[in-house]
């Protein structure tokens, strides 16, 4: 099969080609394990973490991509629960080890032995891969390949981010940067909260344009101050300065709840102005995500299909995954970008 490789951590702005395009073996399934011949996968600021060695993988070489839409091609000999021919997703949840008291209870995203796809096991930046058939998630009819892709990860950890927040409706909820996961989240946030108000705050007038076709009621600069307080802010930036200002925004008891796999080193300094009466008094909140768990996942494909979300992308060529990153890491986005094979 054909894949994207890496090979080593790279900087992308010295190295703008990091993953090397190889014919290597294909996969073959274990007993509990589907092999998917992949037909789109998403691209995702989480490859560019993995690449530049924020959050390098714990072995290389390795194939990237958790957002993985295909069909199943074939099956382990204890697998039932699907045909040859289905068309199944695999989001960044590859496994958990189902007996430690986090997945006991539900909370399997936050598993010691979690496995993540595309970075603990091969993804889908290849023609095929394998997954174990309890974390292969069926794809709703209503979405084509293309758009189902980016609901696998930046729809279903925005979906926990939006849970998280507590939010009623008639309160406000605020979003810091509006990329791939935000844009997704503020139409489900308008479609289950439909007296509830959204404001943007995005630091490029593209990115607050497109908040504002979909229904955001204000946008603005992420220093400037909305109209109104607000109840709860979704935070998807890779810096500390939005939170300092977003702390400013919150009403007394709000929440800001952080959707970010890492925070910047050299941004940090930011938090030398947080200011306690100011920032955080007055019972104000501050909560992180951690990964997916397959509910979160399947909760939110039914809600996106109930709420005809539509996933705006952009799609690139296998060959093209370098190009696309590079692009995603230079904020030439609006929406989601997708690798399509073949």
């Amino acid at each position: 099969m054909r894949a994207m490789v890496l090979k080593s951590i790279a900087s992308l702005r010295d190295n703008p080609r990091p993953l090397t395009l190889m014919e290597i073996p294909d996969p073959q399934p274990s007993s509990d394990e589907i092999l998917i011949r992949v037909n789109t996968c998403g691209v995702c600021h989480t490859e560019l973490d993995e690449i530049e060695g924020r959050t390098p993988p714990p072995h290389l070489p390795v194939i990237l991509g958790h957002q993985v839409v295909g069909r199943v091609e074939a099956l382990g000999r204890d697998v039932e629960e699907f045909e040859a021919g289905d068309r199944i997703g695999v989001a960044w949840i590859f496994s958990a080890c189902g007996k430690c008291i986090y997945c006991q209870r539900g909370e399997e995203n936050l598993c010691p032995q979690f496995q993540a796809t595309g970075r603990d096991a091969y993804g889908g930046y290849a023609e095929f891969m394998v997954v174990p058939v309890a974390f292969a998630h069926p794809i709703p009819d209503v979405f084509t390949d293309a758009e189902a892709a980016p609901l696998l990860c930046a729809g279903a950890v925005g979906y926990r981010s939006l849970r998280l927040t507590g939010l009623k409706d008639g309160q406000n909820l605020g979003f810091i940067g509006f990329g791939a996961s935000a844009h997704l989240v503020l139409q489900l946030a308008r479609h289950c909260f439909s007296h509830s108000k959204c404001f943007v705050f995005a630091r490029n007038d593209e990115e607050r344009a497109f908040a504002r076709e979909l229904g955001a009621a204000w946008t603005g600069d992420t220093a400037e101050a909305p109209p109104e307080k607000l109840h709860a802010i979704i935070d998807t930036t890779p810096v500390w300065t939005p939170i300092i200002e977003a702390l400013k925004n919150l009403e007394p008891g709000g929440r800001l709840v952080i959707n970010a796999i890492r925070k910047e080193e050299d941004d940090k300094e930011a938090l030398l102005r947080l200011h306690y009466p100011e920032h955080l008094w007055l019972e104000k909140e501050i909560k992180s995500v951690a990964n997916v768990t397959r509910l979160d996942v399947r909760e939110f494909l039914h809600l996106a299909a109930e709420a005809g979300i539509k996933p705006e992308v952009e799609e690139y060529a296998l060959e093209d995954a370098n190009r696309a990153l590079v692009e995603l890491r230079e904020k030439h986005v609006r929406g989601a970008k997708v690798l399509r094979m073949g």
